[in-house]
């Protein structure tokens, strides 16, 4: 039994990098065509709310959350497992923990975009009650996006 550990952080982490990078990698083969659209979106640079999942001393999951706009609305950005650490509910405890921080931080709501090429995160989310809401910009007429919102 591996010992698992959460961690606060930012985008400047090497291991939260690093998982992105896995992130990226992935993405290129399951978006295909679309995937230089959704990139444009997803820079890490200024990310401050950074939560990383280590198994041992591993980093096996990342995931974070950016201020949105002035409605107290904060998006979920960068979520990524380890494809070996996958099945265990790895997902849903680093949820769980990006959910408690924005609530922490006074926001209302999260939400977040992910693609028709994911079901995995698009059961995780209906899982852990996100509802799918209209495409927010700039996924706007985007048929290959689904979005997402849950109340804190």
């Amino acid at each position: 039994m591996s010992v698992k550990t959460i961690i606060r952080s930012n985008s400047e982490n090497q291991d939260f990098q690093s998982l992105v990078k896995l992130l990226d990698a992935e993405l290129v083969i399951r978006d295909g065509d679309m995937n230089s659209f959704y990139h444009q979106f997803n820079g890490i640079d200024s990310l401050k709310q950074v939560v990383l999942l280590y198994c041992d001393e591993e980093a096996v999951a990342c995931g974070a959350f950016k201020a949105m706009d002035k409605s107290g609305k904060a998006e979920l950005k960068r979520m990524y497992v380890k494809e070996s650490f996958r099945g265990q509910g790895l997902a849903s405890q680093l949820l769980g923990e990006l959910e408690n921080w924005a609530g922490e931080l006074a926001f209302k709501s999260l939400v977040l975009e992910t693609g028709i090429n994911q079901p995995e995160a698009i059961a995780l989310y209906q899982k852990n009650n996100y509802q799918r809401i209209p495409n927010y910009p700039p996924y706007e007429g985007v048929e290959s996006s689904y979005c997402f919102e849950k109340r804190l």
